[in-house]
């Protein structure tokens, strides 16, 4: 029985369930922005966007060839809202939060010829100017 409490309470398996709770939460809002927003305004530029009368029937079987219809614009529409108002956004955050910062200079330029030389260098290798150790 320990086992099976440490399977339970390792730190993936609470992740994974506080995600899929997550996800049906953020399915739900998805769902209702597609239904309440982004259908009403198809509806409004080419008319109802409604096919679910659209059905033919073969030897007494009747299939309803609209729902189905229905059901892939309203994936392709949670696909889309998904992708614009979940993915992108979330793509940009990561992006700028794995900029690294630039990395330390590794040369400076010569005082007198101005070429340049690496940082610890103590004279200088076109000219042979000493290098002061505060001119870095």
């Amino acid at each position: 029985m320990n086992d099976f409490k440490q399977f339970l309470l390792r730190g993936n398996v609470v992740d994974l369930a506080v995600g899929v709770v997550m996800g049906a939460a953020f399915g739900t809002v998805v769902t209702a922005l597609v239904k309440d927003f982004i259908t009403p305004l198809i509806a409004a530029m080419v008319g109802k966007p409604d096919f679910s009368a659209i059905s033919f029937a073969v030897n007494g079987s009747t299939f309803n060839v609209g729902d189905f219809i229905n059901a892939i614009i309203a994936f392709v529409l949670v696909a889309l809202a998904v992708f614009f108002f979940v993915v992108k956004p979330i793509n940009f955050l990561m992006s700028r939060a794995r900029r690294e910062p630039p990395a330390d200079p590794t040369t400076t330029k010569c005082p007198e010829c101005m070429s340049e030389i690496p940082i610890g260098a103590k004279r200088c290798a076109f000219c042979t100017t000493a290098i002061p150790a505060g001119a870095k």
